[in-house]
């Protein structure tokens, strides 16, 4: 057997099978580019699902990192450490908005967020103990906790994790007349993506997150952007809202906030939301650790500078432009994003998307399949125009154009 058949032998074996990973075995990783443990080389067209905007290895964040480390990694929050302030300053001031609640992976951000929308529900808005709703739209994809699981459609998620979380409303993603029939007197939050990542790269109609935020102001609701893989740059802006002129009251934010390097995650909104809580009634050990937040700082002074979300605006047009000139051939019946970043529908008599993934993976390129025909691109942010028209052609020999 080969080191990669050895290995890949024995993650089967004492690995929960959770995913269905491709079979590489990556050994290192810089800038766009990852080295399997044979030594072949591989164009990384997934970035981690975003958690890798600014590539692997990336030297500011590693030197960040790397002098942390030698000073403290964490405290807790029974302490304050002297990061901590800088960290929720510098990321509230990136979003526009006051207050920052750290923890460390999306999943926990999103739990986070509910439960900053229910408490603000009863003591702000007034709805009646254990009454307080949340809307949130079909093909979403927030986690897999089993409040998250609770309000998603997809039945690989959900199936054998129940009794569901209660308080959940499902509507179709995109329709703004469903979101509003949705809404009580009980509504506290809307929950969405402004792009479905899982889904497939889902961008909603024009107009449509205008309206939602309209209606959620109307209706005294808070509107919570999940933007924890939309957000940090990928789209070529900051955060997805900005290209509708959207702000929600409360941004969650994770994967490329660490860097590629620690799990980082935050709900970021204003004082009057965030305030609703007091101490002991949530927390995280790790979350807001010094270690996180030098990492985290380095990242918002990356995004801050503005060249990231430059970058990913134009080889987007570019990258869109290749895809759409796929679409004519037939090949792929869709093609879908924005930024740096696109879901793209293989015709049927082309092959399944993980066949595809399979046949780049050969070919050197790595992406990843989802909703049986769709792959995803998204690189990281920083790869070069040759790098990313090279692995097109990758995309285009794999589909026989």
């Amino acid at each position: 057997m080969t080191t990669t058949e050895t290995l890949i032998a024995a993650a089967e074996a004492h690995g929960a099978h959770n995913y269905a990973p491709l079979p590489v075995v990556v050994a290192s990783g810089d800038g766009a580019w990852m080295t399997d443990v044979e030594g072949r080389r591989y164009l990384d067209l997934l970035a981690g699902y975003s958690a890798l905007n600014f590539g692997h290895r990336n030297r500011r964040i590693i030197e960040a990192a790397k002098a942390q480390l030698e000073r403290v990694t964490l405290t807790s929050r029974a302490f304050h450490h002297d990061r901590y302030a800088a960290f929720c300053e510098e990321l509230a001031g990136l979003c526009g908005m006051e207050m920052v609640l750290p923890m460390n992976t999306g999943a926990e951000a999103v739990e986070t967020a509910v439960k900053t929308a229910r408490k603000w529900g009863y003591r702000v808005k007034g709805v009646p103990a254990e009454m307080a709703k949340i809307v949130v739209a079909g093909g979403n994809f927030h986690g897999r906790t089993t409040t998250v699981v609770s309000f998603s459609t997809d039945r690989e998620a959900r199936a054998d994790f129940g009794p569901y979380t209660a308080g959940f409303e499902i509507v179709p993603y995109g329709d703004a007349t469903a979101m509003r029939e949705a809404m009580t007197e009980n509504t506290v939050a809307v929950l969405l993506e402004p792009i479905q990542g899982e889904s497939g790269v889902i961008v909603p109609p024009s107009g449509y997150l205008p309206a939602v935020r309209e209606l959620a102001r109307e209706r005294n609701v808070l509107f919570v952007a999940d933007e924890i893989q939309s957000g940090l740059g990928r789209t070529g802006r900051t955060f997805a809202c900005e290209h509708e002129g959207v702000v929600p009251d409360m941004y969650v934010l994770g994967k490329a906030l660490g860097g590629g390097v620690v799990p980082v995650s935050a709900v970021v909104s204003s004082a009057e939301v965030l305030g609703v809580f007091r101490p002991g009634e949530h927390g995280s050990t790790f979350g807001g650790n010094p270690l996180a937040c030098a990492v985290a700082l380095e990242v918002i002074a990356m995004v801050r500078s503005g060249e990231y979300q430059a970058r990913s605006a134009e080889l987007g047009a570019h990258l869109h432009r290749e895809l759409a000139a796929l679409v004519d051939t037939g090949r792929v019946t869709q093609a879908r994003g924005r930024g740096l970043w696109a879901g793209v529908d293989i015709a049927p008599a082309y092959g399944t998307g993980r066949e595809v993934s399979e046949k780049l993976m050969e070919r050197g390129v790595l992406v990843k399949d989802t909703h049986g025909a769709t792959i995803r691109i998204a690189p990281p942010l920083v790869i070069g125009e040759e790098d990313l028209d090279w692995g097109l052609a990758q995309l285009r020999a794999v589909l026989g154009v």
